[in-house]
C-alpha cells in the first residue's frame, strides 16, 4: 500500500486503524498477548509506514513480555517461528504469509567504541521509544486500545517530513553512528529533510562511521541508491561529510572550476546522469547496478584532469582509471563480485560510443561493442543516453539520434548473426581434430583467433573457417595432420 502522508494528526490515527483493519493478523496477535496479561504494540517503521499509507505485511512489534514468553505465546498461533535474534530480545514468526518480529522493550546502553549495545530489557513503552533513532520511528500503536503513543513528537515530525532524534543527535549518533547513514537513506526513501541540529551533528561526527563495518555501510548505501530520491540522500552524505569517510570519491568529484579552465562540475554532472538513468529504468525494481554506474562513471576524472594550452581541460583515459577505482571502492564496501564487475565494466565502456561519430563504425566495431557489453548491453544503452547532460538542445538531440542509429545497427546485425552468442565458427573439439592437438593452451589460442575473426568478418562458412584455422596454425608452427 502506498500514498501521500496524511495531512492531519487525526487523519494519521485513522490511517493506522484503517490499515490495521486490513491486517487482522495484528489484532489477533495483540488479543493473544493481552489475554496472557502482556502488552503488545505496533512500533517504529511499521507505525510510520502506516501513517504514510504504505504499511506492508511485515510488521514490527514490541512488548513487555520476555523472549521465552514471546516464544510460548507464538506457539500454536504462528505457522513458523525463528529465534536467531533472541539474544537481542527479538523473536520472528510467520502467519498467513505475514512476517512479524516481536522484540521485548529495550533499555540498552552502548560502549561508545563499537555499535554493539549492551542488551538490557526495559519495562515501559516510553523508555523503549526514546532510545530509537529518529522521532518518526519512535512511535508505537496500542493495537488493543487503538491508541497512538508518541512521547517524542514523531507525529508532528512526520507531518513536517523532518528527521530529528529523540535524544540529542550527539547522544544518538554516539550510541550508533550508523544512524547518520540511515538519516541519508530515509531522505532518499521518504523524501524527508533533516533537522538543522541533526545535520550539524552529522558533519561533526562523521568520523565515527569508522566504527561501522563495511557490510553495514554497504546495506545503507544500497538502500539509499534504490530509494525514490537518491540524489537528495547523496547530497546530504556529501554535505554532512559522511561521504568523506565511506565514499570519498564522491566529494573528490567537486573539482574547482576557474575562469580559465571551463568544464562541467563533475559531481553535479554525475547526479544529473543518475537522475536521467533512473528515468530510463524499465523494470519493476530499481536497478542498483545501473545507479552505481551512473553515479560513479566519472570518478576517474579528478585523477586524470590535465590543463591544456589555450585553457582546455582533458581527462584522457578516465574510464580506464575509473573502472579500477570502482573495483577498489566496491570491494572495500564488500559488494558482491558480480556487482563489482558489472559496475566496473559499465564505467569502462561508457565512453566507447563517442567513437561512433556519424556511423563510421564498421560492422566489426559494432559486434565488438555488443560482445564487450555482453549481458550489460541494455544497461550500457541507458548509461550512455543518460550521460548526455548538455544544455545545447541541438547537440543533445544529435547525440540521441546517433545512438538511435547505433541501436538500429545492433538490431540489424543481431537479427542476421545472433550476436548474443558470438562464438567461433568451429568449436574446441573440431579445432583439436583438425590440428591434431590434445586439450591445452594452443587449443585456447586457436579458439580465440577464430572468435576474433568472427567479430571482424561475421559468420564464415565451414570450409572458409577451416582454411583460416589451418593457415593460422601453420604460421604458429603447428603441423596439421595430412600436411
Amino acid at each position: 500500500m502506498s500514498g501521500p502522508i496524511t495531512s492531519t494528526a487525526t487523519g494519521q490515527d485513522n490511517a493506522v486503524v484503517e490499515l490495521l483493519s486490513a491486517l487482522p493478523v495484528a489484532e489477533d496477535l495483540a488479543a493473544r498477548f493481552a489475554a496472557a496479561g502482556h502488552r503488545l504494540y505496533l512500533v517504529g517503521g511499521s507505525v510510520r509506514d502506516a501513517m504514510i499509507g504504505r504499511l506492508s505485511g511485515d510488521l514490527d512489534f514490541t512488548t513487555d513480555a520476555r523472549p521465552p514468553q514471546i516464544v510460548a505465546l507464538l506457539k500454536g498461533w504462528a505457522d513458523a517461528i525463528w529465534d536467531v535474534g533472541i539474544a537481542f530480545g527479538t523473536v520472528g514468526a510467520t502467519k498467513h504469509q505475514h512476517t512479524v518480529e516481536i522484540t521485548t522493550f529495550r533499555a540498552d546502553s552502548y560502549d561508545g567504541v563499537t555499535r554493539n549495545p549492551e542488551v538490557t530489557f526495559g519495562d515501559s513503552i516510553e523508555g523503549d521509544l526514546v532510545r530509537r533513532d529518529f522521532t518518526v520511528n519512535a512511535m508505537a500503536y496500542d493495537v488493543v486500545n487503538r491508541q497512538l503513543i508518541d512521547p517524542t513528537g514523531g507525529r508532528e515530525a512526520l507531518l513536517a517530513k523532518v528527521l530529528d532524534t529523540p535524544a540529542t543527535p550527539q547522544e544518538s549518533f554516539s550510541d550508533d553512528p550508523l544512524r547518520m547513514l540511515r538519516a541519508a537513506r530515509f531522505v532518499s526513501q521518504l523524501g524527508f529533510t533533516v533537522a538543522p541540529r541533526v545535520r550539524e551533528a552529522m558533519a561533526a561526527m562523521a568520523g565515527e562511521l569508522t566504527r561501522i563495518t563495511a557490510e553495514r555501510v554497504q546495506v545503507e548505501l544500497s538502500k539509499l541508491l534504490t530509494g525514490a530520491h537518491p540524489r537528495a540522500g547523496i547530497e546530504l552524505m556529501v554535505d554532512a561529510k559522511l561521504a568523506d569517510v565511506v565514499l570519498p570519491e564522491l566529494p573528490a568529484m567537486k573539482l574547482e572550476i576557474d575562469e580559465h579552465h571551463q568544464h562541467k562540475d563533475v559531481f553535479h554532472h554525475s547526479l544529473v546522469v543518475l537522475e536521467q538513468a533512473i528515468d530510463l529504468e524499465d523494470g519493476p525494481e530499481p536497478d542498483l547496478v545501473l545507479r552505481l554506474a551512473a553515479l560513479l562513471h566519472d570518478i576517474g576524472k579528478p585523477d586524470t584532469r590535465r590543463f591544456e594550452e589555450g585553457g582546455g581541460v582533458s581527462f584522457h583515459h578516465h574510464e580506464v582509471v575509473g573502472a579500477k577505482m570502482v573495483r577498489k571502492r566496491l570491494r572495500a564496501l564488500k559488494y558482491s563480485k558480480e556487482i563489482i564487475e558489472d559496475v566496473a565494466q559499465l564505467v569502462y565502456l561508457h565512453l566507447r560510443f563517442h567513437g561512433y561519430g556519424s556511423g563510421e563504425w564498421t560492422d566489426s566495431a559494432v559486434r565488438r561493442y555488443v560482445t564487450d557489453a555482453d549481458h550489460l548491453l541494455s544497461r550500457l544503452h541507458k548509461l550512455v543516453r543518460a550521460d548526455s547532460t548538455t544544455r545545447n538542445k541541438r547537440k543533445a538531440n544529435a547525440l540521441q539520434r546517433t545512438y538511435d542509429d547505433l541501436e538500429r545497427r545492433i538490431e540489424r546485425i543481431a537479427a542476421e548473426e545472433d550476436l548474443k552468442r558470438v562464438r567461433p565458427d568451429l568449436d574446441g573439439n573440431e579445432i583439436m581434430r583438425l590440428l591434431g592437438l590434445p586439450p591445452g593452451p594452443m587449443v585456447g589460442k586457436a579458439w580465440k583467433f577464430l572468435k576474433e575473426l568472427r567479430l571482424d568478418r561475421g559468420p564464415l562458412d565451414h570450409d572458409e573457417a577451416v582454411a583460416e584455422l589451418l593457415e593460422w596454425a601453420r604460421a604458429e608452427g603447428v603441423q596439421p595432420p595430412g600436411d
